[in-house]
């Protein structure tokens, strides 16, 4: 079982004090803050593409870097990394061949009934579903879109950068969608 894996290693690396190399301060060295997709080709392949080590920024994730409201938990993930934790720039970070690129929603729908969730569970939710669960044609017009969102919030202090890229999930090449300086 994974779980127990994870606590038979944990344990080992408490004892071991293997978490000594990464000790580091809750504010970001490099003070910005990241919004990125959750694939799992950029858990390591993002940080050493962009020269960024544990404690150099703040990261936020979703499926695909997606941000259509404003008002969601990754808006205020990025408030709180500038109010709170001295984030001074922004950095949405799309990549290629993403999983959520011509998402078939209709087709997600129907593994979800296979997993048990009827109809009726997916009608009493208070969202547009077709909306909620959607996905994008292209990562740098997806990127651009989140990007707006983020300077156009009400929120947001003036004078901070919101950057935008797109990066390849295969070699870490990143391809500038919006220079926020």
């Amino acid at each position: 079982m994974l779980l127990d894996e994870i606590l038979t290693f944990n344990q080992q690396f408490v004892e071991n004090k293997e978490y000594q190399v990464y000790e580091t301060s809750n504010l970001p060295n490099k003070r910005a803050v990241i919004f990125t997709c959750m694939d799992t080709r950029l858990v390591e392949l993002l940080p050493k593409a962009l020269n960024i080590s544990n404690g150099d920024v703040k990261m936020v994730k979703n499926a695909g870097a997606i941000l259509n409201d404003p008002y969601d938990s990754t808006m205020k993930s990025i408030l709180v990394a500038i109010y709170a934790l001295q984030a001074d720039e922004v950095f949405v970070i799309a990549h290629h061949n993403c999983g959520m690129k011509h998402f078939d929603t209709e087709g997600f729908l129907e593994i979800m009934k296979e997993r048990g969730i009827n109809q009726k569970e997916i009608d009493s939710l208070d969202v547009d579903v077709n909306k909620w669960l959607t996905g994008f044609e292209d990562p740098a017009k997806s990127v651009e879109k989140s990007v707006q969102v983020i300077e156009n919030h009400p929120l947001l202090p003036e004078g901070v950068p919101v950057h935008g890229l797109v990066i390849d999930p295969a070699t870490g090449k990143l391809d500038l969608v919006k220079k926020g300086y």
